[in-house]
């Protein structure tokens, strides 16, 4: 996916912002495993996946919870120090070798200030963004875990090929034994 799809994706800007935006981007890969932002820290990047699939998890004493899954035209980033200049709670680990578009944080915030366009496309990010959370929220409060899991290989089939299956259990809510019997069962 390019850089110009990827934008496209979020809100269509008038070339002439959408080439500010552009400028302001740097291609960069990093390999799987990578840890991309971390939690405790106020990160300064943002980053547009152009090939590869991270998870956003958070770490409790005992165990790692993996609350988002990302990939290709998906936005990494952490909410928290982007929008509140705050430490994230969240660390994102790349599951594949990626490719990615990286953004400067404080440049964005510069562009949203200077060109209305540009701003107008931050707000559908956060929009968008809002929604998706809003929906996953909701589908762990309101559905059974093999509801959770048909919904999941519903919306997005090709997960299950490309994420360890710890990681999925982790994102339903369940042990990785509850997951096998679910697959079992289905």
């Amino acid at each position: 996916m390019q850089i110009d799809q990827l934008i496209d994706r979020i809100y269509l800007l008038p070339e002439s912002s959408k080439q500010k935006l552009k400028n302001n981007t740097k291609e960069v890969f990093y390999p799987k495993g990578h840890i991309l932002l971390k939690a405790d820290r106020v990160e300064e990047k943002l980053y547009f996946i152009k090939k590869g699939v991270v998870r956003a998890f958070a770490k409790t004493p005992d165990q790692e919870i993996t609350f988002w899954f990302g990939k290709e035209g998906d936005t990494a980033l952490s909410m928290k120090s982007f929008v509140g200049n705050q430490k994230g709670y969240e660390d994102i680990e790349l599951l594949e070798d990626s490719e990615l578009f990286q953004i400067d944080a404080l440049n964005l915030q510069q562009l949203f200030k200077e060109d209305i366009h540009i701003a107008n496309w931050g707000r559908k990010y956060a929009e968008n963004e809002l929604l998706k959370t809003e929906e996953r929220l909701i589908s762990r409060l309101l559905l059974n875990a093999t509801e959770r899991y048909l919904e999941l290989i519903n919306n997005d089939p090709t997960l299950i090929q490309r994420v360890q299956l710890r990681y999925i259990a982790s994102y339903l809510g369940i042990t990785q034994v509850s997951l096998s019997r679910i697959r079992a069962s289905l």
